[in-house]
């Protein structure tokens, strides 16, 4: 085993000299062996309300522009092509919904993490969200529709999303699928 080759004090005293004082970290993140061998990873809490968290992460998200009759249809990796297709048919009861009618982009963006957050403490499966065509937005441009579509890709509760048939909104609301706690 190599010696460890012993410093002169000028270079220590150099070194803390340009560092300056230090406090060691200490670690905030530690994975434990479990019984059973299995690593387990606990993220560092948030002091903040994990609602106001989600509702900022969602803030960072530009959206792609949508017109007033796309569908909008989105499946989480890893969710069954058949609970898709249930939901696109609107087989699933639908147990609440939320109208963002008339709200900013900032109002919106807030009811839906509270109504997500709420749905699924009280264990619905479906939801449907109304947000509109856009019809009367200053460019006659669906705002709310388009910020919506990228807003639910991000929550980790929403396992998928369709349009709703045209008989519960058509393109001016959306189906949501939720997961189980």
């Amino acid at each position: 085993m190599p010696r460890k080759k012993k410093l002169p004090s000028e270079d220590i005293e150099l070194f803390r000299r340009e560092v300056g004082p230090i406090n060691p970290l200490r670690p905030t993140n530690r994975a434990d062996v479990g019984r059973k061998g299995k690593r387990t990873y606990a993220p560092p809490r948030s002091k903040q309300d994990p609602i106001q968290d989600q509702i900022e992460r969602l803030d960072t998200f530009q959206p792609m522009d949508s017109e007033a009759g796309d569908e909008l249809s989105f499946i989480r990796p890893g969710v069954q092509h058949t609970l898709f297709r249930k939901l696109r048919r609107g087989h699933y009861a639908i147990r609440s919904e939320l109208d963002l009618h008339g709200m900013t982009t900032a109002q919106a963006r807030r009811a839906l993490v509270n109504y997500l957050h709420d749905s699924r403490t009280r264990g619905e499966r479906c939801v449907r969200i109304i947000h509109g065509k856009g019809y009367n937005s200053p460019e006659r441009r669906p705002v709310l529709k388009s910020n919506l579509d990228a807003w639910l890709r991000q929550c980790e509760e929403v396992l998928a999303f369709s349009s709703a048939p045209q008989s519960d909104g058509g393109t001016g609301a959306v189906y949501v699928l939720l997961s189980r706690r």
